[in-house]
């Protein structure tokens, strides 16, 4: 008896739990229904992201330019040019009847032009390009405060297009040298000058590529490229990091009409800063020799000659008794390798060289008919003749 009422009680209990249970799922479904998934944030990879601060750059850049802006100075040159006259007047029956200068003297006309500078030390020493001074009978120095000064040439570069100028005063606002061997592109630059003369100007850009050459400007290339805007006027002056810092000197544009087009050219600030210095110190700018001419690998050339691939650059002339002649360096020999350095291309190739001081040893490494040989020779001063050519 007692068994059946526990049963009883039992059976009753389920069907009341199914009956509310039953209930519960019209009422409030929402109890019945499965929580989801914690979420796992993963997170980003190492770079993949950059971060609020690579994100977002200053609002402005004034600190910067307060900081660069004084040290870059107005360059004014000025030259006499005689005016070529008929040769008409030179005939000697002319010169029978009127004398060895007839009819006067020829005329002479004085050029002017104008570009920029960039104070290089607090002693005076003011640096820029050559082809702003060159043959100038007078140069002219404007300063942001408002001074100026005569300027004389303590001695130029052609091949770098680079000059030094010196004015007889001190306690100059010197400019900050930055660092241009580990420019990136995209880094921010300004260029400061004075372009078309309308007084210091300020532009904005960024570095658009580095080591640029084969543009046929100068003999010895490693240019910074710029969509910052330069134009006529702008040339010798800096081209600043966002720190105020220079990094280069404003040189040559590319363009089809001599205004901007965003394709602008700075020397590198530690080609420069040499440059300068050889020239303080010695009055010219002193580089390595070894009497050869080279050019770049091709297939073709690689297939005419019967070699296999092979990274370098050609010997195409060897000048007698120079340090590759002793050496027994020939033409058609592939230089491979100079100190360890692999030779990708005949600029590369001359421009190390060129950096090289007289009496230093260097180890080459060269292909001859697919056999390797290695010598070592002493590098020479570049001659004279062959720096004015």
């Amino acid at each position: 008896m007692k068994s059946r009422k526990l049963l009883f009680f039992v059976f009753q209990s389920i069907v009341v739990g199914l009956i509310v249970a039953v209930t519960l799922m019209f009422v409030r479904p929402d109890l019945f229904e499965q929580a989801p998934p914690a979420l796992v944030e993963t997170a980003p990879r190492p770079g993949a992201t950059p971060s609020r601060t690579e994100q977002t750059g200053p609002v402005s850049y004034s600190a910067a330019v307060d900081r660069a802006a004084p040290s870059v100075v107005n360059i004014y040159t000025a030259k006499v040019v005689k005016e070529k006259r008929d040769p008409f007047f030179d005939s000697p029956l002319l010169k029978r009847f009127f004398g060895k200068n007839p009819f006067g003297v020829p005329r002479q006309r004085l050029d002017t032009s104008l570009g920029s500078g960039v104070i290089a030390s607090a002693q005076g020493y003011i640096l820029t390009n050559n082809h702003v001074i060159a043959d100038a009978d007078e140069i002219k120095v404007a300063l942001r405060d408002g001074r100026s000064f005569q300027a004389t040439l303590v001695g130029s570069d052609p091949e770098t297009d680079l000059a030094v100028l010196h004015i007889d005063t001190d306690n100059l606002p010197g400019i900050t040298f930055g660092h241009s061997n580990n420019l990136r592109v995209g880094d921010v630059v300004l260029a400061i000058g004075n372009p078309f003369g309308v007084g210091q100007t300020v532009t904005l850009g960024i570095i658009s590529a580095t080591g640029r050459n084969k543009l046929g400007i100068n003999t010895y290339e490693n240019f910074i490229q710029t969509d910052a805007a330069i134009n006529p006027g702008n040339s010798g002056g800096a081209l600043i990091n966002a720190y105020g810092e220079m990094i280069g000197i404003n040189t040559a544009i590319f363009s089809k009409s001599g205004g901007s087009h965003g394709i602008g050219f700075a020397i590198p600030v530690n080609l420069a800063k040499t440059v300068m210095q050889h020239i303080i110190k010695h009055g010219r700018v002193i580089r390595g020799w070894l009497g050869i001419e080279a050019q770049d690998l091709t297939p073709k050339l690689l297939a005419q000659m019967g070699q296999k691939k092979i990274e370098g650059i050609l010997i195409t002339g060897v000048l007698r008794n120079g340090p590759a002649y002793k050496a027994g360096i020939q033409p058609g020999d592939i230089v491979t390798h100079i100190n360890g350095q692999t030779m990708t291309n005949a600029k590369q190739g001359m421009n190390m060289i060129a950096g090289v001081l007289p009496d230093t040893e260097l180890k080459i490494v060269l292909m001859r008919k697919n056999e390797k040989k290695e010598t070592t020779l002493k590098v020479m001063e570049r001659p004279q003749q062959i720096k004015n050519k």
